[in-house]
């Protein structure tokens, strides 16, 4: 299991850091502007379809339905194909009427915004059948438990974008925001083939071409199939993007804020994603195939062994980040960020913002382990529930807490909202299961180690503001 982490972590990390290269130069060049806010605009509008329909809900739907089905060519082929065209009817839909999209996301835009950003909604929006390519063919690679090419392809969009960035050096800031538009597609292209290229060399190109081949002739017998997996997807796919619309309504109320808000959210999440993506998902993709298969098979105490294993070692390591980001939360930001146009007041607002996220680093965590319990043992509909308690407590407090907290209320609300789903899929999950777990020695290890480690960050933070 551990194994299959550490392959997830390595990849995303190297991603990763290239997107703090990305995020670093994007902020250099454009700062917290109109234009930043611009381009983050319409990136965000395809990444969001892109988490509902393509990542997590997707994968965690379509391999038990794949592993199950006795047409599995026919059966994969029927799904992409399915999903592909509504996806494509949907990016024709955006790119004939940009403007209605902008204006939904961004409402807070004044009309000469919306007009300025829409050619950029509109080409960014291609990167979705592309990703959503991509992710199909990912959850066939997972299927043969090949995990490399996922976790490292994203930092072929990061590369794309950095070399966007460079090339349109000294440029106008609406010539660089079309170079990153453009960066984008070209990253998702870039993607598809790392792919096509892994499906070959692992053989499972025989496999593509006969469901196509077949499609027609074999499609009535796949219709049981087909109808179990929309019955899973549709609830899979909400419990899953409830995050994702939690994000959409940040940049939605942030767009009502002073000029930058949406900036200071972006770079923040950025931080606070990365810990969040380096052990809690990439813990949650190596640990599902294994509970999924012990639960199947009646061993509910093997299951919960490794439930455990990875409760401790996800709780040690983000209670660490988060304590970590809390106390050196200025620092961090002015490390990263703060130069060319990114200045002080920018970097004050952005701590500001990413100490309310990190406040909820432990919850979303954990969140994450445990809902796959719930997955596993196909109680889709349950954490959809839980997931639509969790965004009507966001939106609540997120109403609350913007005038008075501004965007940094905005994040609160969204730890908030986690909090309260931890708590709802923990009660699914069982307190007696969950308690158990708890029982051990090492919650006092963890508690200990939590206080000393803050004051050793308090005591050096100091030392670290004379070398910044």
């Amino acid at each position: 299991m551990f194994r299959a982490i550490f392959t997830n972590s390595f990849g995303i990390l190297f991603s990763r850091i290239l997107g703090f290269i990305r995020d670093l130069l994007t902020a250099s060049v454009l700062g917290a502007s109109i234009y930043s806010d611009i381009f983050f605009i319409a990136f965000k509008l395809p990444n969001l379809f892109r988490r509902i329909f393509a990542e997590g809900a997707f994968t965690q739907v379509f391999i038990p339905a794949f592993a199950r089905s006795r047409h599995k060519a026919v059966f994969s082929i029927h799904i992409f194909v399915l999903f592909l065209s509504i996806i494509l009817l949907m990016t024709l839909l955006v790119n004939l009427v940009p403007q209605i999209f902008t204006k939904a996301i961004a409402s807070g835009f004044d009309a000469h915004t919306i007009e300025l950003a829409a050619p950029y909604v509109a080409l960014n929006f291609w990167y979705l059948p592309l990703i959503f390519s991509v992710t199909f063919l990912a959850a066939i690679l997972q299927y043969k438990h090949h995990f490399a090419t996922t976790a490292y392809a994203t930092a072929l969009l990061n590369l794309s974008l950095i070399t966007a960035l460079l090339l349109a050096k000294g440029k106008t800031d609406a010539i660089i925001v079309y170079y990153l538009s453009i960066g984008v597609v070209a990253g998702g292209i870039l993607q598809l083939i790392a792919h096509l290229v892994a499906i070959y060399r692992l053989g499972a190109c025989k496999l593509l071409y006969g469901g196509f081949k077949y499609l027609h002739q074999k499609s009535p017998i796949i219709k049981t199939d087909t109808q179990k997996f929309k019955n899973n997807f549709f609830p899979a796919m909400w419990g899953n993007s409830t995050a994702q619309v939690s994000a959409f309504l940040d940049t939605f109320l942030a767009s009502f804020l002073v000029t930058g808000s949406i900036s200071y959210l972006y770079y923040a999440n950025r931080i606070f994603q990365l810990p969040l993506a380096l052990f809690a998902i990439a813990t949650s993709v190596a640990l599902f195939p294994r509970v999924a298969r012990y639960l199947k098979n009646g061993d509910e105490q093997k299951a919960l062994q490794n439930l455990k294993k990875a409760f401790w070692f996800l709780s040690y390591i983000l209670t660490a980040s988060a304590i970590g980001g809390v106390v050196l939360s200025d620092e961090i930001i002015h490390l990263l960020f703060e130069r060319g146009a990114f200045d002080a007041q920018d970097t004050h607002n952005t701590a500001a913002v990413l100490v309310m996220y990190l406040i909820g680093l432990l919850p979303f965590g954990l969140q994450k382990l445990f809902v796959l319990w719930l997955y596993a043992k196909e109680m889709q509909t349950k954490a959809a529930k839980i997931a639509t308690i969790s965004l009507v407590v966001y939106v609540i407090f997120a109403l609350a807490f913007i005038k008075p907290f501004g965007v940094a209320g905005l994040a609160l609300a969204g730890t908030l909202g986690g909090f309260v789903s931890l708590f709802f899929t923990l009660k699914t999950f069982g307190w007696s299961n969950f308690f158990a777990i708890l029982r051990s020695k090492n919650l006092i290890y963890l508690l200990l180690g939590s206080v000393l480690f803050t004051m050793l960050l308090l005591y050096l933070k100091d030392f670290i503001h004379a070398y910044i």
